[in-house]
């Protein structure tokens, strides 16, 4: 033990100066304990891409049900039908029986009748004794009344002939078509109403001929009235057409002798001299070669006298 240091003396460990018991306990036992914060300098983490999660989900198929389109309400009407061509004989008796329709729901072909009795017009739906029915078209038309409706649905959609031996009338577009034939006729009319006797006479020669010669003016006038209803596209294009009149003079020049035709209908001439004026192209029509002719310088010296020639 070190000299001078009393029994059970203890040495302060921050200052080695050598204390009793008592003093020790007071100074170093008894004293606040400082807590030394360390602090630790973190890392700095990188900033890594968390991986996506895989999430496997059941597969489930849409459910959407086919739509299925449905047909047009059938109309309750008196319908009409008619035979196609122009032949119209007295009576055409139409297949009533043994018709084969193909059904895409039934997935085949079903038999088709006509009868006077059955609410169906297909065979395998027949119930109880079946009374056949005739089908007759009558100078080439056909009247069914709203009341047989199994009739007019296999006329209307199931018959094989519809479309190649007749056809049903559609009341619409006939509407439609003689509301235009209609309006074309005005249309005629009013052209013709305001026309000239010279333009008006050119027009009615194309329908009447020679004959437009000897008629009055209230003839001619009448006449052009009638040719707008029978074709009254034939006279507005007359009328838009500023060769007509030319044509006309040619013809009323030639009635009159003042030019003539050859007899093989291949020259024009002169009547007073017979002098030559031109030969008509070969297949060309003399009138509308005459025509062509009066465009060309001589043919325009011509056109001017027979203007003041002609009557």
């Amino acid at each position: 033990m070190a000299r001078g240091r009393k029994k059970g003396s203890k040495v302060h460990p921050d200052t080695g100066v050598t204390l009793t018991p008592e003093e020790y306990k007071e100074q170093v036992e008894n004293a606040p304990k400082v807590e030394t914060e360390v602090k630790t300098e973190e890392a700095p983490q990188e900033d890594v891409a968390q991986p996506y999660e895989i999430v496997e989900e059941e597969y489930v198929p849409s459910k959407k049900k086919a739509i299925k389109s449905k047909e047009k309400p059938f109309e309750f009407k008196d319908r009409y039908y008619y035979l196609k061509g122009n032949k119209e004989p007295v009576a055409h008796f139409l297949k009533s029986k043994k018709i084969m329709w193909f059904d895409e729901e039934y997935g085949g072909e079903r038999e088709i009748m006509f009868t006077e009795n059955m609410n169906t017009p297909f065979v395998d739906e027949f119930k109880g004794e079946v009374r056949p029915a005739r089908i007759i078209f009558r100078d080439g038309t056909l009247h069914v009344p709203k009341t047989k409706v199994v009739w007019q649905k296999i006329l209307s959609i199931y018959h094989s002939d519809l479309g190649k031996t007749y056809l049903e009338r559609d009341e619409e577009k006939d509407a439609m078509d003689e509301l235009s034939i209609i309006e074309l006729e005005l249309e005629a009319m009013n052209m013709a109403k305001n026309m000239d006797i010279t333009k008006a006479e050119s027009i009615v020669r194309m329908k009447e001929g020679s004959s437009v010669s000897k008629m009055s003016v209230k003839e001619i006038k009448r006449s052009l009235m009638l040719f707008c209803k029978e074709n009254p596209q034939l006279v507005i294009d007359l009328a838009e057409d500023e060769n007509v009149e030319a044509r006309n003079l040619g013809i009323k020049a030639v009635e009159q002798r003042v030019l003539l035709l050859s007899s093989d209908h291949r020259t024009f001439m002169w009547g007073s001299n017979k002098r030559k004026l031109f030969d008509i192209p070969f297949n060309e029509h003399p009138y509308s070669a005459l025509v062509q002719w009066f465009k060309t310088d001589e043919g325009l010296d011509v056109y001017s006298q027979l203007e003041k020639i002609v009557v």
